[in-house]
C-alpha cells in the first residue's frame, strides 16, 4: 500500500466515502430514503458536477447538462436537489468537512512539536488536494461565479486553512524554532504554493512530481526560510 493509498484510507477520503457523509448532511433533503439507492445515485450525481465544473464551468452547466452526464432523468435529480445551488452547497461543505478532519486533527508527534505541526500541515494538505483534485480545483476555480453567500463561505474556509498555518508558525516562534517573522504573511506565501498543486496540476504531471515529493519540496523551502533544520524525507 503506497502512502496516498494509506492516507486516503486514513481519513476516509473515497469518493463513496465523501459521497456517504454529504447524504448524512442531506439527508431531510433529499426524497430517496433507500440508502444504498441514495449514496449510489449520489455519486454519479456529484462526480458529473465536478466533471462538468472542471471542463464546462460551474456557471455555464445547466441541470439538462448534469442529467445527461449522470445518466439520470430531470425527475430522478431534483429527487437529490432543488437547484444548482444545493448541489454547491453539498460540494463545499464536502470539501470544509475534509479539511476539518484531515487538517484540523493533530496526530500525537505534532501536538507539542510546532516544527513538526507545520511539516504535518504542509504535508497533509497536498495529500488531501491530490485525493480531492476535483473538489478542491472546483471551489477555486469557481468562487468568482458563486453568490455572495457561497462565495464568502468559500473565502472564510480559505482564511481557515491559513490560521492553521499562522497557528503552527506563531507557536514555532515563541518556543524558539523559528526566528522571528510575520506569521500572517509568511502563511499567506504558504498557501499559494500549496494551491498550486492542484491549480497546475498539468505543470507537476509533466514534471513527474508525485505529492509527497511536492510536498517535501514546499517543507524544505519553508524549513531554510524559517532556519529550521533539515526535514526528514517522507518514505512512499
Amino acid at each position: 500500500m503506497n502512502s496516498l493509498q494509506a492516507f486516503t484510507e486514513q481519513y476516509q477520503l473515497s469518493h463513496a466515502q465523501l459521497c456517504a457523509r454529504i447524504l448524512e448532511r442531506h439527508q431531510p433533503d433529499i426524497r430517496v430514503k433507500k440508502p444504498r439507492v441514495a449514496e449510489a445515485n449520489l455519486q454519479r450525481l456529484l462526480e458529473a458536477a465536478l466533471q462538468l465544473g472542471t471542463s464546462k464551468g460551474f456557471h455555464a452547466m445547466s441541470t439538462r447538462d448534469l442529467s445527461e452526464a449522470a445518466d439520470m432523468s430531470m425527475g430522478a435529480l431534483y429527487n437529490y436537489i432543488a437547484n444548482k445551488n444545493s448541489l454547491l452547497w453539498m460540494i463545499l461543505g464536502g470539501v470544509a468537512d475534509a479539511v476539518e478532519r484531515v487538517l484540523e486533527s493533530q496526530p500525537e508527534d505534532e501536538i507539542d512539536d510546532p516544527r513538526l505541526r507545520l511539516q504535518g500541515l504542509i504535508r497533509r494538505h497536498v495529500l488531501l488536494t491530490e485525493v480531492m483534485h476535483l473538489w478542491f480545483s472546483f471551489a477555486f476555480m469557481e468562487v468568482k461565479f458563486f453568490d455572495k453567500q457561497a462565495r464568502d463561505f468559500a473565502i472564510a474556509e480559505e482564511l481557515r486553512t491559513e490560521r492553521l498555518l499562522v497557528d503552527a508558525l506563531d507557536a514555532g516562534i515563541a518556543s524558539g524554532q523559528f526566528r522571528q517573522h510575520d506569521s500572517t504573511a509568511v502563511a499567506g506565501l504558504i498557501k499559494p504554493m500549496l494551491q498550486d498543486w492542484y491549480v497546475k496540476r498539468w505543470k507537476h504531471k509533466r514534471r513527474g512530481t508525485q505529492p509527497e515529493t511536492y510536498a517535501q519540496h514546499i517543507i524544505d523551502f519553508v524549513g531554510h526560510a524559517l532556519d529550521l533544520p533539515p526535514a526528514p524525507t517522507f518514505v512512499r
